[in-house]
């Protein structure tokens, strides 16, 4: 049986709209669903910010101590100087380097060849090579340690460098309290 080109157009015509109506019907029967998804992906897109370093020393001369306010997600993400130069840090105790993001080292003035990734290290991903270098300095706020052990990442495998045990370790005290770190040299 053929039906005539109107007959195809109204029929084309009908099933568009009735794909919108599903599409109508169902935005409403789960709005409070796709609104709550659509939120918390913008929130966690939006609030996990970079937040610069509190330094807080006594005029007495104490060791420098810097605190951190953790974002709604709850990390603590900063601004650190790798080196004298600026690169944003997840820290994180569950590493146990300080490890840098490939471009993160360039942009620090660590560079490494393809022959530098001789170490293997487990994360949440599974097994990654990563190049151990030292550091000559890293600093957060008034906070600085020098000759700081770290690995770097292979090209586009770590979204963000974290700030880990080889930096938090030598530090006099870490603690945290109300969603702030404490940092103390």
């Amino acid at each position: 049986m053929r039906l005539s080109s109107g007959v195809r157009n109204a029929l084309t015509e009908l099933g568009k709209w009735l794909v919108v109506a599903c599409a109508v019907i169902a935005t409403v029967i789960w709005f409070d669903e796709l609104k709550a998804g659509i939120s918390q992906g913008l929130e966690l897109y939006v609030t996990d910010r970079v937040a610069p370093p509190i330094s807080k020393s006594d005029d007495a001369g104490s060791p420098g101590m810097v605190e951190l306010r953790a974002s709604r997600g709850g990390h603590f993400l900063t601004t650190a100087a790798i080196n004298g130069r600026p690169v944003e840090v997840l820290v994180d105790t569950g590493a146990s380097f300080v490890a840098l993001s490939f471009e993160d080292a360039e942009r620090a003035g660590v560079y490494v060849r393809p022959a530098d990734f001789t170490a293997r290290v487990q994360t949440a991903n599974g097994i990654a090579k990563v190049a151990p270098v030292t550091l000559d300095s890293v600093s957060i706020g008034d906070i600085t340690l020098y000759d700081v052990r770290a690995v770097v990442s292979e090209p586009g495998r770590l979204g963000t460098s974290l700030l880990g045990m080889t930096f938090i370790g030598r530090l006099g005290r870490a603690e945290m309290r109300d969603g702030i770190l404490i940092l103390q040299e």
